[in-house]
């Protein structure tokens, strides 16, 4: 049995009938609209789990409400009835009509200005991912959902060419898959990241990628073609070189060893190609900082970066759920070792200080990471979106040239 709480008035939203925990998508011609409830028809999105569970390859233990829920859903006992426990949870695969799909920040510690995210949600279900809060705006939870719950820019191309033929347009270097990884397993059937990569190709246009997939070598070709003119580089995240970290922490991203082979193959193909060690977390896997930087040097890295675990919104509630899960002799010294690093609170979102942290152990690591990029050779990854922006031509004039007008 489910209890259900409104907070405040309740939503007109909902059927009189019953209650039900779906999340109806309204689509219209140019927007969607979420929200909870019942209305001319429902789609699979509602949450589809309730309660805690460990599901082979996922990442959260949960689904919590997002901060933005008008109702609460708790489990209780009544003796007469209790949901069946699901074995595993149905993938849902929906269109996001967004009306754009470049989109600009301002933030003085990312590197890059204008971005494009292919997707929402993630399949990677990496527990520690900062861009699960972003599913709350949809009426779904950043947990279980967000690895379930899965939308893709269906129409990026023409929105893309759309917004690079505008008269006034600037070019600069364009993030790849930032929020959500372009090169998750979904990216395998539907092709909208080579689609965009195509488009940037044609116009060449820069752009940088970071991910944790293998599936990016299908795209060597687009991207080796791209490096021949400085308008590529790439950023490969690795967490840890541990099978048995990465089986929990994030299931279904590529293996570490999978993942070190990828940097080879692209430095051998000429496409610059650096390491993300992100995030660090304290007590778990902090203490393979030098052997990732190694090994990913190694393997042909040029360039190197770090970011210390970020817990925003409700991944702090996801985040100590995996420590009690897996780690429960760990989880109170790896939060106090987070907290130290967070001015005493699970997360600092201050520019300047949220990827790398404040206080003794944040420096303690800052340090050990200075020393052995140095002593490894690796260049500074800060310089990654440093491409050039003077070969850009429009869609209009890259179609020219490539019929040979």
């Amino acid at each position: 049995m489910r209890r259900v709480f409104f907070a405040g008035v309740r939503p007109a939203s909902i059927c009189e009938r019953e209650i039900l925990p779906f999340h109806t998508v309204v689509s219209g011609r140019e927007h969607w609209i979420y929200g909870h409830g019942c209305s001319a028809y429902s789609l699979p999105m509602g949450r589809s789990f309730f309660g805690h569970k460990a599901f082979k390859g996922r990442g959260a233990l949960s689904n919590p409400a997002g901060r933005f829920d008008t109702l609460t859903v708790e489990q209780a006992d009544d003796g007469w009835y209790q949901d069946e426990v699901p074995e595993s949870l149905q993938e849902t695969v929906l269109p996001d009509a967004a009306r754009g799909i470049i989109t600009s920040n301002d933030s003085p510690d990312v590197g890059f200005d204008v971005s494009i995210n292919p997707y929402r949600g993630c399949s990677h279900a990496c527990v520690y991912c900062f861009a699960r809060p972003t599913h709350a705006y949809l009426g779904l939870s950043p947990g279980l959902d967000f690895e379930t719950k899965l939308f893709y820019k269906a129409d990026a191309v023409k929105l893309l060419e759309a917004e690079l033929s505008k008269p006034r347009y600037v070019c600069k270097p364009i993030a790849l898959g930032i929020n959500t990884d372009g090169y998750q397993p979904l990216e395998r059937r539907l092709g909208v990241t080579r689609s965009i990569l195509e488009v940037l190709a044609r116009c060449r246009h820069p752009v940088s990628l970071i991910t944790k997939s293998a599936l990016i070598l299908r795209d060597l070709d687009l991207l080796a073609d791209l490096a021949r003119d400085r308008l590529v580089s790439v950023m490969l995240s690795i967490t840890s070189l541990s099978d048995e970290i990465k089986r929990t922490l994030e299931p279904r991203t590529a293996s570490p060893q999978a993942r070190l082979r990828v940097i080879g193959a692209l430095a051998q193909a000429g496409v610059p190609v650096g390491v993300m060690v992100a995030p660090v977390i304290p007590a778990i896997t902090d203490h393979e900082l030098e052997a990732i930087l190694r090994a990913a040097r190694e393997a042909g890295a040029s360039c190197a970066s770090y970011v210390l675990l970020r817990l925003p919104h409700e991944v702090k509630i996801l985040f100590r759920e995996w420590l009690q899960e897996h780690y429960p002799e760990r989880a109170k010294h790896v939060m106090s070792l987070i907290n130290q690093a967070r001015g005493g609170k699970d997360y600092d979102s201050q520019f300047g200080v949220r990827m790398r942290g404040t206080g003794q152990y944040a420096e303690l690591l800052r340090s050990r990471f200075e020393v052995a990029v140095r002593r490894l050779g690796f260049a500074d990854g800060s310089g990654r979106h440093d491409l050039r922006t003077d070969l850009f031509r429009g869609p209009s004039a890259a179609s020219q040239l490539t019929l040979g007008f």
